[in-house]
């Protein structure tokens, strides 16, 4: 049996397939971020699903592209914990940022590809190598245009009385902004990234206000300048999009790049599909 994993910060996705490529089941957890979560955690999270505790054995392979894997420390440390669960499988552990370019770019296509979901990222990808300019530092200091930035900026606006007051009554109507509840979830509380973004959702569904189109522009143009502007080749390649908050916000995320003169390519919510096709095509 063959595993394939895209995981954000928020959940998981798996997909089990057979030596034929033939999909054995599908299912989900929440995600498995080594960089904001405990063994204990992601232990808990394994073992809580039925599914991959029923064949954890019968895995021969787990291909896992996930958020939070960006350095060679946390590979290894997701690695030890999936050796000890699925014991007779050979595993693979990437960075998200390779999921989203093998659901997205063409075979030997230059691009830049990147990541607007929980968390926000950005690569170039030369057809046959990854690059990075810049590493993340989080959701405290990055991850600008992503659901925690958004849902950062709301919070800020909302305390600092700068959300429109219909917009903030019913800003208020539909989560608790006790300011006790806010900061139990960021300080000590596990997850505070997704916790964030939840609030992103607000923004979305009220994208056609005022306020909120100010907002998501300004998002969208702090990640095109700080990430994809790191690029010498941005106005000359096609500039792919993986996530819930590119998707959702495709639109308007086309006009602000057609507005820097940048080539919008394909915007997928998930790239699950993809990575099976390209793994697919890896067994021939």
């Amino acid at each position: 049996m063959i595993l394939i994993v895209d995981s954000g910060a928020t959940k998981a996705d798996w997909i089990a397939l057979d030596e034929q490529g033939e999909k054995l089941f599908m299912t989900q957890t929440l995600g498995l971020s080594p960089e904001v979560l405990t063994k204990e955690i992601i232990d808990e999270r394994l073992a809580n699903n039925f599914e991959l505790y029923k064949h954890r054995k019968e895995v021969s392979q787990l291909y896992f592209y996930g958020a939070g894997c960006g350095t060679q420390r946390m590979r290894d440390f997701l690695k030890g914990i999936f050796e000890t669960y699925f014991v007779n499988a050979k595993i693979a552990v990437k960075e998200d940022t390779y999921a989203a370019i093998y659901a997205t770019v063409n075979p030997d296509e230059n691009a830049i590809v990147c990541i607007l979901g929980t968390g926000s990222n950005c690569s170039y990808w030369d057809g046959k190598e990854l690059y990075q300019k810049v590493t993340s530092l989080g959701y405290i200091l990055m991850d600008d245009c992503s659901g925690n930035y958004f849902g950062r900026q709301l919070l800020r606006d909302y305390y600092y009385r700068k959300i429109p007051q219909k917009l903030a009554s019913k800003f208020a109507r539909e989560y608790d902004l006790d300011e006790d509840t806010i900061k139990n979830h960021l300080y000590k509380q596990p997850n505070p990234n997704t916790y964030l973004a939840t609030f992103a959702r607000f923004l979305i569904q009220n994208k056609n206000e005022e306020y909120s189109q100010k907002l998501i522009r300004k998002g969208m143009q702090l990640f095109i300048d700080n990430a994809i502007r790191q690029y010498e080749q941005a106005n000359q390649v096609p500039v792919h999009f993986v996530g819930s908050i590119a998707f959702y916000l495709q639109e308007e995320l086309k006009q602000v790049m057609e507005d820097n003169g940048l080539h919008l390519g394909k915007v997928l919510r998930r790239p699950i599909d993809g990575l099976v096709d390209y793994h697919m095509a890896m067994f021939g």
